[in-house]
């Protein structure tokens, strides 16, 4: 009998589509139209989604059928049309077409162009949909987009947090290029549903990468008040540092010289002021940062941590503009306009301190200040060519009652030109300049000291585009160094100290990449990618020699190490080589998409680090030294590991990320106990080589959208260090066995939260809590003389005690409806709002008045009280 059905089914299908039409489409016929066409000649009804507008033209030239048999023409409309037919029975389904399938179906077209904010700014991160294809691309760093798509005509949805969204209708019929300006969101609160580009960008290979707007940095309470890009990521997982007004970030266990830190393409050497009170990236000129703790892409190099990529702002292009910020510890203005509208532009903004005129007001001749300046210009010849400088430049400047002066600083200068070759293939050529300085004076000592680094670069970098599914990036650069670790002057006659010019050291970085971006299938995408990289040091410049090339000796006797004595020296000449390493650095990440909301990522790299900080703390202080690789300091070698899973919720209401990573660091710098690496000539007499690594699970939970946002961020880790004895009779640092380095967290909690209370007030909100850093403390002493010295345990084998401090702020908006004119807002902010008394360290000492011994609490911060008034107009 179901033969019998079945049969009789299949010839009613015969017949149905065996009946012939003659229907007309063109450009000015609706899909509505269409189907009256088709309905009112035979017994076919048109069934289809919610995605299929029926009043949309979705034909692009005329064609007319006369007398054809359905199945013929729906096999016909089928190659031109940007949604598919399909018969069943007497009903003749519409759906979209996947972008695949509607590419093959018609010529290909490129549709590119950039996003500005009402300021013409380039818009970053914005999302760029194609209603019909439901497709879409997110701008990059300059505002851009590219998307290929089958011509036609379409809808493009342009939309980002704190703006309109934007609709335009566009057709396309050849490779297009339109330009969007999009509007700041005005509206009252109870009409603004707040969205925030958070979500999980789903197929993208890319992991192990955090963004921040300067909007959401603004948000985030910090000490006195100023919002600070630096101390922000410290709110995001596997991201911490030594502790409160300390310099420098730890990620995923690294050291704070293994991370790589851009402004705007160039190198900086120091990331702090005022001993990491402030950092040198004032809020006001940020555009926005890219923090990069694994599967970093091969175009970066040189570090074996993270990349922290920061890029300033474009000035505007059509009219003047001022803002700024009045604080109670520091002030800060900046200016921007067009120096030719619509061609060149300008931004320059200050900020400086004035701690020390309160301190001059109490009769207090102590000082402490610093000030910063960053410029950028740019400037457009045409659409292919475009030329820009960034440039930054500040100092701090230290006064203790005339027994100490330092003053220490960065310059950066970058010149970049951006060449379009065509709409599938641009470059980008820059040359720099980064220096860092640092300068001692002990008027009582009547010596001064100044050491510094400086490197001179060149980078040229290609991308390509063959398809939207297969990408291609490559480039080249070099860098130049030279390390000065210091010059020890006498400042007068009867000094006890004498002109010394420790040895300079020179040395060149080179690297070529290659990386490619291919998407397999609608689900799977691979990114892989080499880089290579060389490192050459360079006389002139003395190299001691020891007895079995050992400048660091054990002494079994008394069980320590000990500084080697010189055997010997060999003079390398001007431009001889004394080191040269090379290495391949491959890289590899895989994404899959098991839908559009979920997805899991997985990726490697191997990446060089030959240069390194001379510095046996934990927070990396003003006078640490720069050295590089050569025949005693080996080049850092990093393979890490990372598996993730990612998922966003509720249409991107909500996301998360989760991730668990794998480290392992060969050629990690120890230090002997006792280690004097101040001003040390030979460093290699009081440094290991040993080995690194570090792995755990982080969580970052989003809520996107509404009048709260905020993340949550956990990460739970370990980091650990190992120095074997070079000999079985050496015991090597903490008897040769895995001991955890002074940058491990095991726990690292942080909640964020910001509300929009009503147009006038938002409140935001920020709670960490992390383990202790580990220490070493005294287990016992001995006495000798009348004298207690203190015995220490094995190195870091104690913590610090639990760290955690909250943090709130309340922004003031007196007028927020008014865009034009003087505008202005209020911040008021608490930090530490309970007052905990955070340990910065543990001293063990004696009471001179018991003689009993005592151990000590640091702490820098209590509550922090801050205000500031910002304005622009």
């Amino acid at each position: 009998m179901k033969h019998i059905i079945s049969a009789c089914f299949f010839l009613f299908s015969l017949c149905m589509s065996a009946q012939n039409v003659t229907v007309t489409v063109d450009q000015n016929i609706t899909l509505k139209e269409f189907f009256k066409q088709i309905e009112n000649q035979t017994d076919f009804k048109f069934a289809f989604t919610d995605q299929i507008d029926t009043s949309q033209k979705y034909f692009t030239k005329k064609s007319t059928y006369k007398q054809i048999e359905i199945e013929k023409l729906i096999s016909e409309l089928n190659k031109i049309a940007p949604v598919q037919f399909s018969i069943a029975g007497n009903n003749i389904f519409v759906k979209q077409k996947s972008q695949s399938s509607a590419k093959t179906s018609k010529k290909k077209s490129k549709l590119t162009g950039q996003i500005f904010d009402d300021t013409k700014q380039p818009v970053i991160g914005a999302n760029v949909f194609i209603k019909e294809l439901e497709v879409g691309a997110v701008t990059d760093i300059n505002g851009k987009f590219s998307l290929e798509i089958p011509n036609g005509s379409y809808t493009v949805l342009i939309s980002y947090v704190g703006f309109k969204n934007q609709e335009e209708h566009v057709k396309i019929s050849d490779d297009t290029r339109i330009n969007f300006n999009m509007d700041a969101d005005s509206q009252e609160l109870e009409q603004v549903i707040i969205t925030n580009n958070k979500t999980v960008d789903i197929k993208a290979t890319q992991m192990s990468v955090n963004r921040l707007t300067m909007q959401e940095i603004k948000r985030i309470p910090v000490a006195m008040g100023e919002p600070d890009p630096l101390k922000s990521i410290l709110t995001l997982p596997g991201v911490t540092n030594a502790g409160e007004a300390s310099s420098g970030f730890n990620v995923r266990g690294g050291a704070a010289d293994q991370n790589l830190i851009l402004l705007d393409g160039a190198p900086v050497y120091a990331d702090s002021h005022m001993f990491g009170f402030f950092s040198i990236f004032n809020a006001d000129i940020v555009n926005g940062l890219d923090l990069y703790k694994g599967g970093i892409p091969s175009k970066f190099g040189g570090r074996v941590s993270s990349v922290l990529d920061v890029t300033q702002q474009t000035g505007d292009f059509e009219e003047y503009k001022v803002n700024g910020g009045i604080g109670i510890i520091s002030s800060r203005l900046l200016v921007q306009g067009p120096l030719q509208k619509e061609k060149g532009s300008f931004i320059l903004s200050g900020r400086s301190s004035y701690a020390h005129l309160f301190l001059k007001l109490a009769d207090n001749q102590n000082s402490a200040m610093f000030y910063d300046l960053n410029a950028k210009l740019n400037y457009r010849f045409d659409a292919k060519n475009s030329l820009s400088f960034s440039g930054y430049f500040g100092n701090d400047v230290f006064d203790i009652n005339d027994r100490f002066a330092s003053t220490y600083g960065s310059t950066m200068g970058i010149l970049s030109w951006k060449h379009k070759f065509s709409d599938r293939l641009n470059s980008n050529l820059s040359t720099f300049y980064s220096e860092y300085r640092f300068n001692l004076e002990i008027p009582v000592e009547s010596f001064k000291w100044d050491s510094n680094i400086q490197s001179y670069g060149l980078k040229y970098n290609w991308n390509y585009q063959q398809s939207e599914k297969f990408k291609i990036s490559h480039g080249i650069d070099g860098l130049y160094y030279n390390f000065n670790p210091g010059v020890v002057q006498p400042t007068s006659s009867d000094s006890q100290f004498n002109y010394k010019q420790l040895d300079k050291k020179y040395a060149l970085e080179t690297s070529a990449y290659l990386d490619f971006e291919n998407q397999i299938t609608e689900k799977l995408n691979f990114r892989y990618g080499l880089r290579y990289s060389s490192f050459y040091r360079f006389g002139p410049e003395p190299i001691n020699t020891y007895e079995n090339g050992q400048a660091v000796v054990y002494n079994p006797l008394y069980k320590i190490y000990e500084e080697g004595t010189p055997n010997g020296t060999i003079n390398y000449k001007k431009g001889q080589a004394i080191s040269t390493f090379n290495n391949f650095e491959p890289r590899a990440a895989l994404s899959y998409s098991f839908n559009d909301n979920t997805s899991v990522k997985a990726s490697y790299n191997r990446m060089a680090q030959y240069i390194h900080i001379l510095s046996n703390t934990q927070s990396p202080l003003p006078m640490s030294i720069w050295t590089p690789s050569g025949p005693f300091t080996k080049p850092q070698l990093l393979d890490q590991y990372a598996l993730g899973y990612f998922k966003n919720f509720r249409d991107g209401d909500y996301s998360l990320e989760t991730e668990l990573f794998y480290k392992n660091v060969q050629n990690r710098i120890d230090y002997i106990d006792g280690a004097d690496v101040l001003a040390n000539n030979n460093i290699e007499q009081v440094i290991l080589n040993g080995k690194a690594r570090s792995y755990g699970m982080e969580l970052l939970f989003r809520k996107n959208t509404g009048i709260f946002t905020g993340w949550i961020s956990y990460t739970l880790s370990r980091a650990e260090q190992k120095t074997p004895g070079r000999t079985p009779e050496e015991p090597g640092i903490a008897n040769g066995d895995w001991y955890l380095s002074g940058y491990d967290k095991l726990h690292n909690l942080s909640i964020v939260g910001s509300y929009e209370f009503s147009p006038k007030w938002s409140f935001n909100g920020n709670f960490t809590l992390q383990s202790g850093h580990p220490v070493t403390y005294a287990n016992g002493y001995y006495e000798i003389g009348g004298i207690h010295v203190p015995n220490y345990s094995l190195r870091n084998e104690n913590r610090l005690p639990l760290f955690h401090h909250l943090d709130l702020a309340a922004t003031y908006t007196p007028k927020p409806d008014k865009k034009k004119g003087w505008q202005s807002y209020w911040t008021f902010s608490l930090y530490n709002v309970y007052n905990r008394k955070n340990a910065a360290s543990m001293t063990f000492t004696t009471n001179e008045d018991t003689g009993a011994n005592e151990t000590r609490r640091l702490s820098i911060f209590g509550i922090v009280p801050g205000v500031s008034y910002n304005f622009k107009f």
